[in-house]
């Protein structure tokens, strides 16, 4: 049976306050002999203590929060995406070696981060694919620090925003469609606003003077399918796709090969964010790869920044490399 506070209390003839006390390291007002007695018997007795209780009741509970947006476009999904196991991956291994402790939490308000982060005390959050006026509703209303990892930040002040250059990724891999002469392409987004827009006007830019065309495309799957069924004939006329993410590019890309395309042969394609999944597709995907071991460093960094008061800066771009593979030849 589980050792309980309770029993070890009576069995010294000490209050459950004091032996508590002992157990969450508060022995200011405990005599050094009954610190000692307590911890004995806790040994003999081989008691395990509830970590939560030990780190909720400690000023400093070491808990770094990471709260990542459960969007429909995930459909239900949401840890599985190759982008944010990635991210999760990186930011574990540097909160690790800092000492402190990792929860992930899925959450579609900010209401939600807000009362889970209080009633774990965390010391800090990772936001991940947030929109600015969450972030904005976080910084009013809590007085834990943050950083953004991953989402749109428009207003950083009093938040550090680790970004990439979306609009440089954009333009490597149009200048690259130039280079090897395509002259008609297609943009395939979820939406046209913050990153997805920047990299498209990236795209744009470095695509030059050929005709850019952009197709606004659902986040469900199923609907995604029957509209690319729709528009079959508008990839016949173009030999180039760059879609704003590494899911979105193979998912188009296994449409086109299920219906007779080759690839690159009639359409080169290409995506961003330099997943591990692009890897493992026939063809392999060219991709702009961000670093996620950089980007989560520089996030931990700057959380500590803010936790001990610190200047820093409130907004980082670290570069992105463009990852050349078989999908565009």
């Amino acid at each position: 049976m589980r050792i309980r506070i309770s029993d070890i209390a009576e069995e010294l003839g000490l209050s459950t306050a004091t032996v508590s006390n002992v157990i969450h390291g508060k022995t200011n007002k405990v005599s050094d002999e009954t610190v000692k007695r307590v911890q004995a018997l806790l040994e003999q007795r081989q008691y395990i203590p509830s970590m939560a209780g030990i780190l909720l009741a400690q000023n400093s509970s070491k808990i770094i929060g990471v709260f990542v947006n459960d969007h429909e476009k995930y459909e239900g999904h949401t840890l599985d995406d190759a982008f944010i196991s990635s991210a999760l991956n990186a930011l574990s291994t540097e909160i690790e070696h800092c000492g402190q402790f990792m929860m992930v939490k899925k959450a579609k308000h900010p209401e939600e981060v807000l009362k889970f982060a209080s009633m774990w005390n965390m010391e800090g959050l990772v936001m991940m694919g947030f929109c600015d006026q969450d972030y904005m509703y976080l910084r009013t209303h809590m007085r834990i620090p943050f950083v953004v990892y991953d989402g749109y930040c428009d207003n950083p002040q009093g938040i550090v925003n680790i970004t990439i250059d979306n609009f440089d990724g954009g333009f490597q891999m149009g200048r690259l469609f130039r280079e090897k002469g395509h002259t008609a392409a297609i943009c395939l987004t979820d939406n046209e606003t913050g990153v997805d827009l920047e990299r498209i006007n990236g795209f744009c830019e470095g695509f030059g003077n050929g005709s850019v065309d952009r197709m606004l495309i659902p986040m469900r799957k199923a609907e995604r399918r029957q509209q690319y069924a729709r528009q079959i004939e508008r990839f016949r006329r173009i030999s180039a796709v760059f879609a704003v993410s590494d899911y979105y590019a193979i998912d188009l890309m296994q449409f086109l090969l299920d219906n007779g395309f080759s690839v690159p042969g009639d359409i080169a394609i290409a995506g961003f964010d330099g997943t591990p999944m692009g890897e493992q597709v026939y063809p392999a995907l060219t991709t702009v790869r961000q670093d996620n071991a950089l980007r989560a460093k520089t996030a931990i960094e700057k959380l500590r920044d803010l936790q001990e008061g610190r200047e820093t800066t409130t907004s980082v771009m670290l570069s992105v490399t463009l990852l050349e593979r078989a999908s565009t030849g």
